[in-house]
């Protein structure tokens, strides 16, 4: 009996007072401790707090994260920006579409460069934004805007003198100066040492090209419109203009951008929609009555659209 109580070892206290496994095959007393016996429960925990401490490359990436997060705020804020430059250039182009029509149509006019103004001043608050920073690398958020806008203001620069705006004379009037001291605190951190007083956004070429393109299909309405008020004059001023932007267009031809290049078959239909309006009014224009002009130009720009397959 005594031996095999010897053999078989039985689980207990060691005669140092702490609880332990048996070893089996092992004389009597064996045991053996747990790992974490050897180790207090407030040194495991600081040892498990202490894994990752502080260290350079850590606070170099809590700098990158704070970084990356700062531009990403603002790059979103541009998005906002843009899409309320985009709807207020909207609506201006809408409002000038009324000239044709309005009795009085310097109202019209005037009305729309209030609704300018208020787009360069939110063209000011983009600009602020892009203070020490590099445009292009926020130029997707705001390419838009800046592309509705130039169709905006060339539609109305055409109205007024029936030519086209150069691309310097729209940079000129995004030459914003600072009304007073507090807008020129927020500026970055880049320009402490010297903070200018004016400053400006300019209207990449891309973009002028661009807003250039989608102005056609606003003049290729105006057309429209303009025969269904009895003015017959217009559509051919209208189809030489637009024939000289094309010539112009074809110039760049694959050379320049996708979206120049894409925008050009768009421009090439509206130049065809204002030749045939033009065509219709010099072979049956003593046909046709003036009131009835405009259906029927609506109707073969409607059968232009599905023979090319337009929406």
């Amino acid at each position: 009996m005594r031996a095999a109580d010897q053999r078989l070892p039985f689980r207990g206290v060691s005669p140092s007072g702490t609880r332990g496994t048996p070893l089996h095959g092992a004389g009597s007393g064996g045991f053996r401790k747990r790992k974490h016996d050897n180790f207090p429960h407030g040194q495991r925990r600081e040892e498990k707090e202490n894994v990752n401490p502080p260290s350079a490359l850590m606070t170099s990436f809590k700098s990158f994260q704070l970084e990356l997060d700062t531009r990403h705020d603002k790059y979103e804020r541009l998005v906002k920006l843009s899409r309320d430059i985009t709807i207020e250039s909207k609506r201006t182009i809408f409002l000038l579409h009324r000239f044709t029509s309005a009795p009085n149509g310097e109202e019209i006019l005037s009305e729309s460069e209030v609704k300018l103004d208020a787009v360069r001043r939110k063209i000011k608050q983009v600009a602020q934004e892009l203070i020490g920073e590099d445009m292009y690398q926020f130029h997707r958020a705001i390419s838009p805007g800046l592309q509705e806008y130039v169709e905006a203001v060339s539609f109305q620069y055409f109205i007024k003198t029936r030519s086209l705006i150069s691309v310097e004379e729209i940079n000129k009037q995004l030459t914003f100066t600072a009304e007073d001291r507090e807008e020129t605190t927020n500026m970055t951190s880049n320009s402490h040492d010297k903070q200018p007083h004016t400053w400006s956004l300019k209207v990449t070429p891309v973009d002028y090209l661009l807003g250039v393109a989608d102005l056609t299909g606003e003049l290729m309405r105006l057309c429209i419109s303009s025969v269904g008020n009895g003015d017959i004059d217009t559509p051919f001023e209208l189809s030489q203009f637009l024939r000289q932007i094309y010539d112009g267009f074809t110039f760049i031809g694959n050379t320049g951008p996708y979206e120049v290049s894409k925008k050009l078959y768009t421009l090439k239909q509206s130049l065809a929609k204002v030749e045939n309006a033009c065509y219709t009014l010099k072979v049956r224009g003593s046909e046709i009555p003036k009131h009835m002009l405009a259906d029927v130009f609506s109707t073969k720009t409607e059968l232009i659209d599905q023979e090319e397959g337009l929406p």
